[in-house]
C-alpha cells in the first residue's frame, strides 16, 4: 500500500482529488449562498409586487377584506392603522422602524431581523392613512430554495466524480510510458544494449524516451571504443610479454650462451620499457579521470619552460637526426600549474619525436595573441589528414590507424594530452604545420 501510494500514478490522482474537492466545496458554498441571495431577491420582487398591487386597488380597508384579495398566507400580511396600531396575523414581524415610515408615507423595502426572525418586509403606505405590510420569513424563502440546493450538490458529487475519474485517466496516461521508460533504464543499467525505448505519453515523456534512446546509442560507442581499446592495449602488452617470457624460459634452460647474456638483458630490460609505459599511460589516464586531482595554479612564465622542455630531449633527438628549435620573442605570462604544463609539453614533444623522420625539424614556439597565449608544439613528420585531426584526441585512433605504417606508441599519449590540457583549462587543438608535420596547439589567457 506504501508503495502505491508513492507512486506518479497515484499521487497525481490524489492530488486531482484533493483539488477537486476544494473546488466542489468552495463552489457549493458559494452557489449556496448565490441561491439564498437569488431566493430573497425573488421573494422581496414578488412580495413588492403583491404590495403594490393591492395598496394602488384601493380596496383594502380592513384586515377582512385584506384576507379576500392578499395572495400568501395570512401570518405574512398586516395592516398599519393611522394611529399606529398593527394589526393582522403578521403583524408579530413588523418592526417599529417600519411603522414609522408608513406612517411618514414611505414605502418599505427590506430585509431585517424582527425578534429574532430575519424577514423580508414590503410594505405600502395607503391613501387612506396607515399602510399596507406584507412580511414573509427569510427561513422560509431557503427551505423553497432548498431543493435548488440540493440539485447543485448533486451536479458538484458528479462533478466531483469525473474530475477524479479524468485525474486517473491522466495519471495513468503519463505514469504508464515512464513505467516502460523505467524498465528500459534497467535493462541498460544490466549491460544491455539496443534496447527499444518507446515512451509515449506526453512531449515530455517522449524527450525522456529519445534521451534514454541517445544514451544507449552513446553507451554502446562508448563500450565499443573501450573494447576495442583494451584489445589494442593487451595486444601490445602481450608482445613485450611474449618475449620477457620466452628469454626467461631460455635463461632458466640454459639456451643462452654466456657471451649473448648482456644482449639478452638489453632486450629485457627494453621489453620491460615497453610494459612500464604502458602502465605509466594507464595509470596518468587514471588520475586525470579522478576528482581528486590536483592542480596548483601559479604564476608561469610559459617561454622559460620551452627551452628546459627541448633541453630534456636533445638527448633523444639527437641519435635521431632530429633537429630542435625553440621559438618564443619575450614573456609569454600565464596562470596554470608549471608542472602539468612541463608535463603536457613533455608528451607532445615526445609525440613529435617518434614521428619526425630524420633530418626533420621539432619546433615548440609561443606568442600572444591578444588576450591569450598560444603554445604550439610542430614537426616535419607525415602530418594528418582531415579525418585525422577529427579524431586525434580519441584514445588509440592514430594508433589504429596507423599501426604497421609509422612509429607509434600505446595509443593513449594525445588522449592523455587532451585529458590534461581540459583539467588546466586550455585549450588544445590539432591542426597543419608550416614545417609539413602536426600541429598541436596550447591556448592559455595570459596573465596580467
Amino acid at each position: 500500500m506504501k508503495a502505491w501510494l508513492r507512486s506518479l500514478y497515484a499521487r497525481v490522482t490524489l492530488v486531482t482529488a484533493a483539488v477537486a474537492a476544494v473546488a466542489t466545496l468552495v463552489a457549493g458554498l458559494v452557489g449556496a449562498q448565490l441561491i439564498r441571495a437569488a431566493a430573497v431577491d425573488q421573494a422581496r420582487t414578488s412580495l413588492a409586487r403583491e404590495a403594490q398591487a393591492l395598496s394602488a386597488s384601493g380596496s383594502v380597508t380592513n384586515l377582512a377584506s385584506l384576507r379576500e384579495v392578499a395572495v400568501g398566507e395570512e401570518g405574512h400580511i398586516a395592516l398599519v392603522q393611522p394611529d399606529g396600531t398593527v394589526t393582522g396575523a403578521g403583524r408579530r414581524l413588523v418592526s417599529e422602524a417600519a411603522v414609522k415610515k408608513i406612517l411618514a408615507g414611505q414605502p418599505v423595502s427590506q430585509t431585517e431581523i424582527v425578534a429574532g426572525t430575519p424577514v423580508v418586509v414590503e410594505a405600502r403606505p395607503l391613501a387612506s392613512g396607515g399602510g399596507l405590510v406584507l412580511v414573509e420569513p427569510v427561513s422560509a424563502v431557503n427551505q423553497a430554495a432548498g431543493a435548488l440546493v440540493t440539485r447543485l450538490l448533486w451536479a458538484l458529487v458528479l462533478g466531483f466524480a469525473c474530475a477524479v475519474l479524468g485525474g486517473a485517466l491522466v495519471a495513468r496516461w503519463v505514469a504508464k510510458p515512464l513505467v516502460r521508460l523505467a524498465g528500459a533504464a534497467r535493462r541498460l543499467a544490466g549491460g544491455e544494449r539496443g534496447v527499444t525505448v518507446d515512451g509515449g505519453g506526453p512531449t515530455e515523456v517522449a524527450q525522456v524516451s529519445h534521451a534514454l534512446a541517445s544514451l544507449d546509442a552513446s553507451l554502446a560507442a562508448s563500450e565499443g571504443r573501450q573494447r576495442e581499446f583494451l584489445l589494442s592495449v593487451s595486444h601490445e602488452m602481450r608482445t613485450p610479454l611474449t618475449a620477457v617470457r620466452g628469454y626467461a624460459e631460455a635463461l632458466a634452460d640454459g639456451m643462452i650462451p654466456p657471451e649473448d647474456v648482456p644482449r639478452v638483458g638489453q632486450t629485457l630490460g627494453a621489453e620491460a620499457g615497453r610494459l612500464d609505459h604502458f602502465v605509466s599511460d594507464l595509470l596518468e589516464l587514471a588520475r586525470l579521470e579522478a576528482d581528486d586531482f590536483r592542480v596548483d595554479i601559479q604564476l608561469v612564465d610559459a617561454a622559460l619552460i620551452m627551452p628546459t622542455v627541448l633541453e630534456a630531449w636533445r638527448g633523444v633527438a639527437g641519435p635521431a637526426g632530429v633537429r630542435l628549435r625553440a621559438d618564443a620573442p619575450g614573456p609569454l605570462p600565464v596562470l596554470t600549474d608549471a608542472r602539468r604544463l612541463r608535463q603536457l609539453l613533455d608528451g607532445l614533444v615526445e609525440n613529435a619525436l617518434r614521428v619526425a623522420p630524420a633530418g626533420a625539424p621539432v619546433v615548440l614556439a609561443g606568442r600572444r595573441e591578444g588576450a591569450a597565449v598560444v603554445l604550439e608544439v610542430r614537426d616535419g613528420g607525415p602530418g594528418l589528414s582531415e579525418d585525422d585531426l577529427a579524431h586525434a584526441f580519441e584514445r588509440g585512433a592514430l594508433r589504429a590507424r596507423y599501426a604497421g605504417e609509422r612509429a607509434v606508441g600505446t595509443g593513449l599519449g594525445l588522449s592523455i594530452a587532451h585529458r590534461l590540457a581540459s583539467r588546466l583549462g586550455i585549450q588544445l587543438t590539432a591542426g597543419r604545420a608550416p614545417e609539413g608535420g602536426a600541429c598541436f596547439s596550447l591556448r592559455l589567457p595570459a596573465a596580467g
